[in-house]
């Protein structure tokens, strides 16, 4: 009997994640949640584990589900410090639609800019809907890209997700 490679669950089958050879075995809980149909609760905190496997597999199957829990701040928290393999990361990223064609981010300098990469802010950023102000020379880690918006990335700033738009960073080395 094959077991679930994210939540231990028995009966899993092997679910092929992408176009490339990224295989999971997957209960049809896991499977379902990865189209789309998921429903946020304790549930998920197996991916707390799952998605520091050595298997890229599980690894892109734990990171895409991390990504469609947004409302719960562990899952957010754990998305910021997870690391994984820049190829494995854009397989996991392309999959879920983060890159649309024709789409580029790109600093203020022009370079261009990927999901996941570090950025400083150029400018000080009034954050809407807060009296927090986003400082000059401030790093953010790990940005997401607006899928259909090219002009803002999303990046956590004093422990808060704010939208910013690529004019005001530039890209870190």
């Amino acid at each position: 009997m094959t077991t679930c490679v994210l939540c231990a669950a028995p009966e899993a089958s092997r679910v092929q994640l992408s176009l490339g050879e990224d295989i999971a075995v997957l209960c049809t809980v896991c499977e379902t949640a990865l189209t789309g149909d998921i429903t946020p609760g304790p549930r998920w905190r197996c991916l707390a584990d799952a998605v520091w496997a050595q298997d890229a597999g599980t690894q892109i199957a734990a990171y895409r589900l991390l990504r469609a829990l947004p409302g719960e701040p562990w899952a957010v928290d754990l998305l910021e410090t997870v690391y994984l393999a820049p190829d494995v990361l854009a397989r996991a990223e392309v999959e879920q639609g983060e890159a649309v064609a024709g789409t580029e981010h790109r600093d203020s300098n022009g370079v261009l800019l990927a999901g996941g990469d570090t950025v400083v802010l150029i400018k000080d950023l009034p954050v809407k809907g807060s009296s927090m102000v986003a400082k000059r020379g401030t790093a953010v880690r790990g940005i997401r890209l607006v899928q259909d918006n090219a002009d803002q990335i999303e990046g956590r700033v004093n422990g808060q997700t704010i939208v910013i738009l690529c004019r005001f960073v530039k890209k870190s080395a």
